[in-house]
């Protein structure tokens, strides 16, 4: 589940480019530059013709293609809100926020871009941002003016539109204008090239994150070195090698979104749903899974076109762990075949096009039934998950969720005698020996992040008080390893895990996923009735 790195594997920023462009903007810049090289990995094979008559041929003949600018959309006022109070932290700063920028996967294929959450949060833009795009607050007056880089569309004029084939819209589609993003986001916008203004002009108060795209983030400490050289013989006081402020902006981007506001709830709640019909096709196709040598395979296909239908992706990758798979706990490669007689846990979920995710798991036996052991160890997980629930509310603790759940999984693992000690002696600090069934967490913040709010410090977060607008799971889990002697041989090669997608009211708690089944019964009859049809 752990999120990818969006290390460039593109040209850099380029020096020259588009006039600039802000909210009022309305037509089409015709000044993008030339591609003056082949993309990369098509030297040795490039044909596109090269010729001035060529040029002129495909240049010309377009119809044209009038200017339609989008109203805003919903989350762009939320968007502003959010830049309106991390501006307020960051008094005289400069903000650089950048999306990232492609991924290599292999030679010159990219994974899919996904823009950087804090960025995604900051602008709105979702699974249709801009690769390389960069957000930059600028100090103004008592607050900041927000400006939105990025390569915007390219005219007809260049050779840019058929012969690149990264950027080029007859390879990957048509961009949007700088107008129309401006206006989709209610925020100024300028071409990409642009950016090299802010770069070229880094001071003391440039604050960058770090993480999100690492050209920007060296081109800034290149001019902090330059800066921190200046400082020996003019007395200002730069530190090349401090990064603290830029350590607090990833930091307070984190814990900005430690309470989601309206537009993020109903998301997370479609994202919930969207998952839960997901959970259906997978359950509905069982009889062909069954039937396949990797039917673990098939379960993670089936899921994802659920994720592509109704979504942008699944939000981390898809653990569909049958049999003894499901002792371990992020099973991703999902090559072994799903048999009848045995238990799967499905984790998945659905990532919509805002980027917010859900985080489900169910754990569901697949010919239907549950044995006498199987129905043990699942109503054991399904009492830590609803102790866990009863106490959320306002008020308490972060922390105290675990506490509850891991309250009853020492006490059941102490009835079966699996413990060599008694429940209360392994709730202990220095002991906890039940933790050997369940070495995870209970409990992360979820939202446009799968684990959202990383970088948040652990007094808001492990520590933190519970506040309406939080959204978190509550995910106990039981594995007994197909080698461990500390269990009976028939626990032996099952894993339960039950994982719901809960909202912090203001006065309890909703589970948004509560409409997908969770008792052994309920579970017994959602497979019968689905896959059996």
């Amino acid at each position: 589940m752990d999120a990818m790195s969006s290390q460039s594997t593109s040209s850099a920023i380029p020096a020259t480019g588009s006039d600039t462009s802000a909210v009022a903007t309305t037509t089409e810049t015709s000044e993008a530059a030339e591609t003056d090289q082949a993309p990369r990995a098509t030297q040795n094979r490039s044909t596109t013709p090269g010729s001035d008559a060529f040029r002129r041929y495909i240049g010309s003949g377009w119809a044209e293609h009038p200017e339609v600018l989008p109203e805003p959309r919903r989350q762009a006022q939320y968007a502003a809100a959010r830049r309106a109070r991390i501006s307020e932290l960051f008094p005289g700063k400069r903000l650089i926020i950048p999306a990232g920028r492609l991924a290599q996967r292999s030679n010159d294929t990219d994974f899919p871009f996904r823009a950087h959450s804090a960025f995604t949060h900051l602008t709105g833009w979702g699974s249709d941002s801009e690769p390389g795009s960069v957000l930059v607050l600028e100090p103004s007056g008592n607050g900041h003016e927000a400006t939105l880089y990025f390569r915007e569309r390219a005219g007809r004029d260049s050779d840019e539109f058929y012969a690149n084939p990264e950027i080029g819209e007859f390879w990957i589609g048509p961009r949007p204008s700088l107008a129309q993003v401006a206006s989709d986001l209610a925020v100024a916008t300028r071409g990409i090239a642009d950016v090299r203004s802010v770069l070229d002009t880094v001071d003391g108060d440039t604050v960058v994150l770090r993480e999100a795209d690492r050209a920007i983030t060296d081109e800034v400490d290149a001019a902090r070195m330059l800066l921190g050289a200046g400082s020996e013989s003019d007395g200002t006081d730069v530190d090349p090698e401090d990064h603290s402020e830029d350590d607090r902006l990833d930091r307070d981007l984190s814990e900005l979104r430690l309470v989601k506001d309206d537009f993020e709830v109903a998301e997370l709640r479609a994202a919930v749903a969207a998952t839960a019909r997901g959970f259906d096709d997978v359950i509905a196709d069982l009889p062909r899974i069954t039937a396949h040598p990797r039917g673990e395979r098939l379960v993670e296909g089936v899921f994802y076109g659920r994720a592509r239908a109704d979504g942008n992706a699944v939000g981390y990758d898809t653990i569909a762990a049958s049999g003894p798979h499901a002792c371990i706990l992020h099973w991703t490669r999902n090559d072994g075949p799903v048999v009848p007689g045995d238990l799967i846990l499905l984790d998945a979920g659905v990532e919509l096009d805002s980027c917010y995710t859900a985080d489900i798991t169910r754990t569901f036996p697949i010919g239907g039934t549950f044995t006498e052991t199987q129905r043990r160890i699942y109503e054991a997980v399904l009492e830590a998950a609803d102790a866990a629930f009863a106490i959320v509310r306002p008020g308490i603790r972060f922390r105290e969720i675990h506490a509850t759940a891991m309250a009853v999984i020492a006490r059941r693992t102490a009835e079966w005698g699996l413990l060599p000690v008694s429940a209360e002696e392994a709730l202990q600090a220095d002991n906890q020996q039940h933790r050997r069934y369940m070495v995870h967490g209970t409990s992360h913040h979820l939202g446009l992040d799968v684990h959202d709010c990383a970088q948040a410090r652990r007094e808001l977060y492990l520590d933190g008080v519970l506040q309406p607008g939080m959204v978190f799971t509550i995910e106990p889990g039981l594995y007994f390893q197909p080698d461990d002697l500390t269990v009976p041989e028939s626990f032996r090669g099952i894993g339960v895990r039950i994982e719901d997608n809960i909202l912090v009211t203001e006065d309890g708690a909703e589970n948004l996923s509560a409409a997908i089944p969770r008792t052994a019964d309920d579970v017994e009859a959602w497979v019968q009735r689905l896959s059996q049809r």
